[in-house]
C-alpha cells in the first residue's frame, strides 16, 4: 500500500468512524423509539459516514471545488434515497411488529395464538414459537382440568367407599350393644373384615399420595422375577379359588431385574388381584415374564371380556373402577373391590422405576403389559 493510499484509508476511517460513533450514541439514546425511526437513524448515520469520509478524502486530495460539489451532490441524493428506503422498510417492520404485538395480546387474553405474520424470519420464528407455546399451554390446561376432575372424583368416590363400611360398622355395633345380634361371632368377623378393608384403602391412599408427591423411596437391587411371581401367585391363590378362577404362570429361567422388591411385589400383586376380580367363574388368569433386549416384560392376562376404547384410556386413572356406580363387592377375604386405586399405584411404581405399563384387549379379556429396564 502506497503512502497516499494509507493517508486516504486513515482519513476516511477517522472521519467516518467519528460520525458512526456519534450516530451510534444517538441511536442508543433513542433505542426506545419506534422501529421506523431507528431504521431511518441507521440509514442516516451510514450516509453521513460516507459523506464525511468522502469530503475529508476530497480535501486531502485537493480536488477542485467543482468536483467536490459534484461528489457532495451525489452523496446528498443517495442519502435522501437511502433515508426514504429506510423509512419505508421501517414502516413495514413497525406494522409487522404491531401485528405480532396484537396477536400476543390476544394470546394473553384468550390463551390461544393464531397469527399470519409473514415478515422477516425472526418474526415468523417468534410467531411459530408463540403458536407452539399456545399448544403446550392448551395441553397443560387440559391436563390440569383432567387432574382436577380426577381429584374431585377421588374425594367423592373414597368418601362413598368409606361411608358404606362405616355405616355397616355402626349398625353392627348398635345391634351388639342392644343385644339384637343373633350370632355375635359372625358380626365380629364381619366388622374385622370391614376394618381391614378400610385399612387397605387408607394404605393405598397413603401410597398414592407418596407417588404423586414424588417422595416414593425405592431401593433397587437385583430381584429374581420368578420368585416375585411365585409369591404373588401363592398369595392370590385363596382369592382365586374362592371366586372359581384358575391361575397360571410362566416365567423364563434366571430372569433378573433391578427393582425395589417391595414395589415390584406390589405391582405384580395388584395386577393379579385386579385380573381375578374381573374374571368370571371358571375363567383363567395367566401371568408371564421374559427377558427382552431393553429389560424385562411382565404380562397379566384376564378374561374380563375386553374394554372399550374410552375405558382403556381411563383404566389407570385414580379411583376408576370401570363404572361410575360405586357398588363395591363386599366379598371379604375373596378380594372385593377397593377404591379403584390399585392400577393407579401400579402405574406410579412402574414409572418410578423408569418403566412403562399399558393395557390392551386380548381375547378373551385384557392384557396388562409392564416393561422394566434391566
Amino acid at each position: 500500500m502506497t503512502h497516499d493510499q494509507l493517508v486516504i484509508v486513515l482519513t476516511t476511517a477517522a472521519w467516518s468512524g467519528g460520525v458512526g460513533l456519534g450516530g451510534g450514541v444517538i441511536l442508543w439514546l433513542g433505542r426506545r423509539a419506534s422501529l421506523r425511526w431507528l431504521m431511518v437513524g441507521v440509514a442516516t448515520t451510514a450516509v453521513l459516514a460516507v459523506v464525511a469520509g468522502t469530503v475529508a478524502t476530497s480535501r486531502a486530495m485537493f480536488l477542485s471545488s467543482h468536483d467536490l460539489g459534484v461528489i457532495s451532490l451525489v452523496a446528498v441524493v443517495a442519502g435522501i434515497v437511502a433515508v426514504l428506503v429506510a423509512l419505508a422498510a421501517g414502516s413495514v417492520l413497525a406494522r409487522w411488529s404491531r401485528d405480532l404485538r396484537d396477536d400476543a395480546r390476544r394470546f394473553g387474553e384468550s390463551g390461544s395464538f393464531v397469527s399470519e405474520v409473514s415478515g422477516p424470519v425472526e418474526f415468523t420464528e417468534l410467531s411459530e414459537e408463540l403458536r407452539r407455546t399456545s399448544e403446550r399451554l392448551a395441553e397443560s390446561r387440559a391436563r390440569e382440568l383432567a387432574l382436577e376432575q380426577s381429584r374431585r372424583e377421588l374425594v367423592s368416590w373414597v368418601s362413598h367407599d368409606l361411608r358404606t363400611p362405616l355405616a355397616g360398622l355402626r349398625a353392627m355395633t348398635e345391634a351388639l350393644e342392644d343385644g339384637l345380634a343373633d350370632d355375635p361371632a359372625r358380626y365380629h368377623a364381619q366388622m374385622r373384615a370391614e376394618v381391614d378393608r378400610m385399612v387397605r384403602m387408607v394404605d393405598d391412599l397413603f401410597e398414592l399420595s407418596r407417588i404423586h408427591a414424588g417422595v416414593l423411596r425405592l431401593s433397587p437391587q437385583p430381584v429374581a422375577l420368578g420368585d416375585v411371581v411365585s409369591e404373588a401367585l401363592a398369595g392370590a391363590d385363596s382369592v382365586a379359588r374362592a371366586r372359581g378362577v384358575r391361575l397360571g404362570g410362566r416365567v423364563d429361567e434366571d430372569v433378573l431385574v433391578s427393582a425395589d422388591p417391595a414395589g415390584l411385589s406390589r405391582v405384580v400383586s395388584n395386577l393379579l388381584m385386579n385380573a381375578i376380580r374381573h374374571t368370571p367363574t371358571a375363567g383363567v388368569v395367566e401371568i408371564s415374564a421374559r427377558a427382552v433386549p431393553d429389560g424385562v416384560e411382565l404380562s397379566v392376562t384376564d378374561a374380563c371380556g375386553g374394554l372399550s376404547d374410552e375405558d382403556i384410556s381411563r383404566v389407570f386413572d385414580v379411583g376408576w373402577q370401570g363404572s361410575s356406580a360405586r357398588t363395591p363387592d363386599h366379598a371379604g377375604a375373596t378380594g372385593g373391590a377397593g377404591a379403584g386405586l390399585g392400577l393407579a399405584i401400579v402405574k406410579g411404581i412402574v414409572e418410578a422405576h423408569l418403566g412403562r405399563v399399558a393395557v390392551s384387549n386380548h381375547d378373551p379379556g385384557c392384557r396388562f403389559l409392564v416393561t422394566l429396564p434391566g
